[in-house]
């Protein structure tokens, strides 16, 4: 079988293994000692995965769709600290998206990026901070992930937030595929 290119077509498992090949794959204790040496972990989760899971403090929240715009040093939309040299921790909810979107800022030429063995989950079992997310109009938050959290915000029609939530943790539950 060939794609469309003329190419062999390829499962999503095989180009997701020689993805994770390339990587030295961080877990999440190993991934705080790399931030705390300068290293810059990137939260490509969207923003209603954020806003229903929370947000790990001093993460980059970059959605997957611009990525590499943003992390290109050649590009105009790059970002200020975006270096062929610099650190990058991608993390995604389990740490699938997360393997191939490390894999192409490789290719971009920015050696040093990998990604979070497990994602945002793998983070909030380690017990590492998290806080709660932003709530974004419009979206139903599935259930807070931080014990005693407030999420503030007015009532918003339609969304299914009530306005200000407290979190406990009898409510957590958490989707999405990341």
């Amino acid at each position: 079988m060939t794609g469309s290119c003329g190419g062999a077509a390829r499962s999503i498992d095989e180009i997701l293994g020689e993805a994770r090949a390339r990587l030295r794959r961080l877990g999440p204790e190993e991934a705080r000692a790399a931030m705390a040496s300068g290293a810059v972990l990137v939260d490509i989760r969207s923003q209603a995965q954020r806003a229903g899971q929370g947000v790990v403090p001093g993460a980059l929240q970059i959605e997957r769709n611009v990525l590499e715009w943003r992390f290109d040093p050649r590009s105009p939309a790059r970002l200020p600290q975006a270096s062929y040299r610099l650190r990058v921790i991608v993390m995604c909810v389990e740490g699938y998206t997360s393997s191939l979107a490390a894999a192409s800022l490789q290719d971009l030429g920015v050696a040093g990026a990998t990604d979070l063995a497990g994602g945002f989950r793998a983070w909030q079992r380690a017990g590492l901070p998290v806080l709660a997310g932003p709530v974004v109009p419009g979206s139903v938050v599935p259930g807070p992930v931080v014990p005693d959290a407030v999420i503030p915000g007015p009532a918003v029609s339609g969304s299914g937030v009530p306005g200000p939530v407290r979190a406990g943790l009898s409510s957590v539950s958490c989707c999405g595929a990341g």
